[in-house]
């Protein structure tokens, strides 16, 4: 005779079973209290600012050049003057892996991986491999905004 009480195939099913449930509930009750990079990810992105949310005054901007803001969401962005009376913003996160990227003279570099953009966002030296993200401005007088031109 064994040793061991013998189980059923059902019992053993439902114990599996409830031991699922309660890890299952035990992990939903984790993430919800400390945030998931699951359901993170899944979130909208965060509403556009208010159209005309002043950025930088363009004298701060030279031509040929950028110069860093921040978004009124809290991100960092490099608005660019690629020539008298335009300008133009990009998300300041590498599309490599998300440093934030600064602007160096007539470039706009990522510090971490050596990923070089111009002053369009497209990748002039990886290892990035897409261009920086787009964030749309206009000038209003002195100042560049938030919004489409």
């Amino acid at each position: 005779m064994s040793q061991f009480p013998t189980c059923s195939r059902r019992h053993v099913l439902r114990a599996g079973g409830a031991v699922a449930a309660v890890c299952g509930a035990a992990a939903c009750t984790s993430n919800n209290q400390q945030g998931s990079s699951l359901t993170d990810a899944a979130e909208e992105p965060p509403p556009p600012p208010p159209e005309g949310t002043p950025l930088v005054r363009l004298a701060d901007v030279p031509v040929g050049g950028a110069a860093a803001a921040e978004a009124p969401d809290g991100r960092q962005i490099l608005v660019v003057r690629p020539q008298e009376g335009v300008a133009e913003a990009f998300s300041a996160a590498c599309t490599h892996e998300g440093c934030t990227v600064a602007p160096q003279g007539q470039q706009l570099e990522c510090p971490c991986h050596g990923s070089v953009f111009d002053l369009s966002g497209n990748v002039v030296t990886g290892p990035a491999d897409r261009p920086l993200d787009r964030v749309e401005v206009r000038i209003d007088g002195d100042q560049v905004v938030t919004g489409q031109a």
